[in-house]
């Protein structure tokens, strides 16, 4: 089975053309090919199937096997495989996901993708953990978010209190990824993410990064475009309007390697 791995800002991804529909325990291919001891290594798998609503269709497992409904990083990097692979002539491609139909334009390295804010965020929300409470911010870009503002986000012990809130009862049975906020001047932030699914730290995380500027936006009147430093300390860039209706992440993507999985 050919493949290619991709890197959108630090997040990566295997990516396989899955046209054919030849892969079908995709959950259980997924968790082999994710392990970064045994498979792979990546932090989900992306399949290009076949799309009767759009250009084509982008499915998201995380290592875990977990569907994903969305993820940003994600789709620029299967827009820069449909470059990489000529799959499409078009620049401007329509993408099918679980969180419905998103556009993007290939700019060869640099690709930018249009992202959603499903329904109005819920701000200022007392999260209780343990014998405290913690202030966040939730908001869905596709996948739920909490953001959450801190002085430096070197200092937060993610890996501590990353699942306490990842898995707090007031966000349902889905829970929801967490993004630590630190405000470095007027229209530039730093992030850093724990992801559902990874069940850890990523480098980057694209609805991680929109969910974070559209909060800081609404919360600091920052305007458009606001810049992002992730984990990995490449930047993103988020674009939006003034009632986040037209909401773009854009970013570069690296090409990591070519290969053949022959694992069983």
């Amino acid at each position: 089975m050919e493949f290619l791995k991709i890197v959108g800002s630090g997040n990566d991804f295997v990516i396989v053309d899955n046209r054919n529909n030849f892969i079908r325990n995709r959950k259980l291919l997924a968790i082999k090919l994710c392990n970064r001891k045994f498979g792979i290594g990546a932090d989900g798998l992306l399949l290009l199937e076949n799309s009767k609503k759009a250009d084509f269709k982008m499915r998201i497992f995380n290592p875990d096997g977990s569907e994903a409904e969305m993820c940003g990083n994600g789709l620029r990097c299967i827009l820069r495989f449909i470059y990489e692979k000529s799959i499409s002539k078009k620049k401007n491609l329509n993408i099918e996901t679980k969180a419905g139909i998103l556009d993007g334009l290939i700019k060869k390295k640099i690709i930018k993708v249009r992202m959603k804010v499903i329904n109005s965020p819920k701000l200022n929300i007392e999260i209780p953990i343990e014998n405290s409470k913690i202030i966040g911010n939730y908001i869905n870009t596709g996948v739920p978010h909490t953001v959450i503002f801190v002085d430096n986000v070197e200092n937060v012990n993610l890996e501590e209190i990353g699942p306490k809130i990842r898995y707090n009862e007031i966000f349902g049975k889905s829970g929801t990824n967490v993004d630590w906020v630190e405000i470095v001047k007027r229209g530039v932030i730093k992030i850093r993410t724990y992801e559902r699914g990874v069940e850890g730290e990523t480098l980057s995380c694209g609805t991680g990064a929109c969910a974070s500027a559209i909060i800081t936006s609404i919360k600091e009147k920052f305007e458009s475009p606001i810049s992002v430093i992730t984990k990995s300390k490449e930047i993103l860039k988020i674009y939006f309007d003034e009632k986040f209706e037209s909401v773009y992440l854009e970013g570069k993507t690296l090409l990591t390697f070519k290969g053949i999985w022959i694992g069983s």
